[in-house]
């Protein structure tokens, strides 16, 4: 088997990029931020110093086995791994180890992500530990949630302020419905240039009660390979318990779908209000997966 590491997304994409178009929904953050890289940096858009950016692919002969990347800028700045055997998950880990890049955490899938931390864990002397498991959807016959009252539209760049601070709200408050520390889970919030090239790309709705206010948010990413990823969606706690998000979620997975993109979603297995919600708008399971730390 052969690993090789790609600091060029596009580079990675011309590999991989027909293996992950296989299966496109469990390929949904992969391709997404190997996609979103490459317009970033077409854009002249710097990568932020000190964080790591490289993905990878393990081939045997000329069929690719393995994929993964390094680009989170959060936390340890955690892998991401999509579904390998357990002797290329220990191709990985050793290959990065001999490089003296010791990485104390990873996302994805399980079991791949388990035997990743804990060939690190061992060879840091630390302790893998599971910090959120998560549960990715796909959209199968969508079902209309019961009436509420407002509408859903696109968010403006006069709301990017609002739309910022439910994004933080939304990343604190996964980490207390699901009694985990803060700063546990693994979202990334966008820059603010980043937040305004999405808002004005039309891929951030909010849902507006019968007096126009906003009550929630609701983003979709640019389809890759086809498939859209729905988040995040965020209701303040004033305004829940009211369908809010139900209305909203079965709104932009229909105006996906109206596109033609795939809609799926990830939900935190810690909060099952929200698994309930998606699974009765017409998500339906497509597989378990996780995130660790090593420490």
């Amino acid at each position: 088997m052969e690993l090789r590491f790609f600091d060029d997304p596009v580079a990675f994409l011309d590999v991989a990029g027909d293996v992950l178009a296989e299966q496109p929904v469990l390929s949904t953050v992969l391709a997404g931020v190997a996609e979103r890289i490459a317009i970033q940096r077409e854009a002249g858009i710097a990568w932020p110093d000190g964080v790591p950016c490289w993905f990878a692919a393990v081939l045997d002969g000329d069929d690719v086995v393995g994929t993964a990347m390094r680009t989170a800028p959060f936390g340890s700045y955690p892998a991401y791994l999509m579904p390998m055997p357990d002797d290329v998950v220990h191709l990985l880990a050793k290959s990065l180890l001999d490089r003296d890049e010791p990485v104390l955490g990873a996302n994805g899938a399980l079991p791949a992500v388990q035997v990743f931390c804990e060939d690190m864990a061992a060879a840091t002397g630390k302790t893998a530990r599971v910090g959120q498991h998560t549960r990715l959807f796909e959209l199968g016959d969508l079902v209309e949630p019961r009436p509420v009252p407002g509408r859903l539209r696109p968010a403006t760049l006069e709301e990017r302020d609002l739309v910022a601070s439910w994004y933080d709200a939304f990343m604190a408050d996964a980490d207390e419905q699901a009694g985990r520390e803060p700063g546990e889970s693994p979202h990334e919030l966008p820059t603010d240039e980043e937040l305004g090239r999405r808002i004005e790309t039309g891929r951030i709705f909010v849902w507006v009660d019968q007096d126009d206010l906003p009550v929630n948010v609701t983003a979709a990413t640019p389809p890759s390979y086809g498939v859209s990823r729905i988040g995040p969606v965020y209701t303040p706690k004033e305004q829940r318990g009211r369908g809010y998000a139900s209305a909203a979620v079965y709104a932009v997975s229909a105006l996906l779908r109206q596109s033609g993109e795939r809609p799926c979603l990830f939900t935190d297995q810690a909060n099952p209000t929200s698994n309930r919600i998606y699974e009765a708008i017409g998500y339906r399971r497509v597989v378990d997966m996780a995130n660790l730390r090593v420490e």
